[in-house]
């Protein structure tokens, strides 16, 4: 992008009539330049290779706290995944499971791991109760905020 298309966007941003201005480039990652009314001007050097100008995106929000677990229409309690990764039901595959179905549960007793990253993250009770139903299976993907499992208050 030469400079005289890069000043028209931004005198299009100063007007008012965009809330944001995005620029984006890859070939392997190369400059991003984005321009927000609610964010700081962050601009990366720029190379003389071809870009595509983007539609601006929605601000994401990060995801700092794990999800609140709330209760689900049947009145059971369920357990979110904090993160995407990999759902194991055991510390290793020759173990027993953390919990099964049926079991009492205590708050911070640990409930499944998560593998992120090549990293075993523990996912603990919050509440106290009978584990009603294991949503997933062992060795299965999940999504963020995607239901763990269900559990009866007690």
């Amino acid at each position: 992008m030469d400079k005289a298309t890069f000043k028209e966007l931004l005198d299009l941003y100063k007007s008012g009539e965009a809330e944001e201005l995005e620029i984006q480039h890859s070939f392997w990652h190369g400059t991003r330049i984005r321009i927000s009314r609610r964010a700081t001007v962050v601009a990366a050097p720029e190379r003389e290779v071809a870009r595509a100008v983007s539609p601006p995106l929605a601000a994401a929000t990060p995801a700092t706290a794990a999800p609140a677990a709330a209760p689900a229409a049947d009145g059971l309690h369920v357990i979110p995944a904090p993160m995407v990764g990999t759902f194991y039901r055991s510390p290793s595959p020759e173990s027993d499971p953390f919990v099964r179905e049926g079991e009492r549960i205590r708050p911070g007793q640990t409930v499944c791991l998560i593998e992120a990253m090549k990293i075993m993250n523990e996912i603990e009770a919050d509440l106290a109760g009978e584990v009603v139903e294991i949503l997933v299976g062992n060795g299965e993907p999940v999504e963020y905020n995607q239901p763990l499992m269900k559990i009866r208050p007690a």
